[in-house]
């Protein structure tokens, strides 16, 4: 795992070209690390999470399963991007070329995907008479709808960045040859907004996800946080650039 600081935000980078980036348990254990770092880091206001190389990754390592992976506990990698989902700082996924299976489960525990022209995306558990573990059941369906992550599910068909953004599964798509830039300004745009905002928005949206509208609005009034410590400073900042 690389990483890679910057001014306000963080890039990681799953760090095995030679394999595609296939996922084992040292790369889970390695993202795993950094996520406990970043949880009670005040100075990162966003991380994207990318690949090194061709590609975002190519999903699980079908060499690692064969032979039996030593997994620390049962439901280890489940866990894992559970806490890449809660980490209070907005995650992005950037993806560029393959992400398939295993991959697009990572992609699918942070925040939104940004994909490049390039990516290509697939849930080819059912190709390899498996079954998911790491969440795909759950966050696809929630984010492209039942119909549509049956349809990829029982297929196993890949699809390419247009077709990921059509239904969802990607904000949007970039250029290959802009993607670094994109990600790199987004990222700069994410993290000069308040780290106060983004962590209170982070805990409001998963704690009313899925509750009935007028539930969710009750919530949001009775558990608002209020303003941040950084707000005087920032009003004033907008007052004196007006004046």
């Amino acid at each position: 795992m690389l990483r890679e600081d910057h001014d306000g935000w963080t890039i990681l980078s799953l760090n095995r070209p030679d394999k595609l980036n296939a996922l084992t348990v040292d790369v889970f254990r390695a993202l795993r690390a950094q996520i406990e770092l970043l949880a009670n880091d005040h100075t990162v206001r966003c991380v994207v999470l990318r690949g090194a190389g061709k590609c975002f990754s190519a999903g699980h390592d079908l060499g690692d399963i064969a032979t039996g992976e030593a997994v620390p506990s049962r439901g280890w990698h489940s866990e894992t991007l559970r806490m890449l989902e809660r980490l209070p700082q907005p995650v992005i996924a950037a993806v560029h070329g393959h992400c398939y299976t295993g991959a697009l489960e990572v992609a699918l525990a942070c925040d939104f995907i940004v994909a490049a022209d390039n990516a290509r995306f697939g849930d080819t558990h059912a190709k390899w008479a498996l079954t998911p573990i790491w969440g795909m059941s759950q966050r696809l369906p929630r984010r492209v709808g039942v119909a549509t992550a049956k349809r990829l599910m029982f297929t196993a068909d890949m699809i390419d960045a247009v077709e990921a953004e059509r239904i969802g599964l990607a904000e949007y798509v970039v250029p290959l040859a802009d993607f670094e830039r994109e990600i790199a300004a987004l990222a700069s745009r994410i993290a000069s907004q308040s780290a106060f905002s983004h962590r209170a928005n982070k805990r409001l949206l998963a704690a009313t996800d899925g509750m009935p509208l007028d539930a969710g609005l009750q919530w949001e009034i009775l558990e608002n946080e209020g303003h941040g410590p950084d707000f005087a400073e920032r009003v004033a900042g907008f007052g004196g650039r007006k004046g």
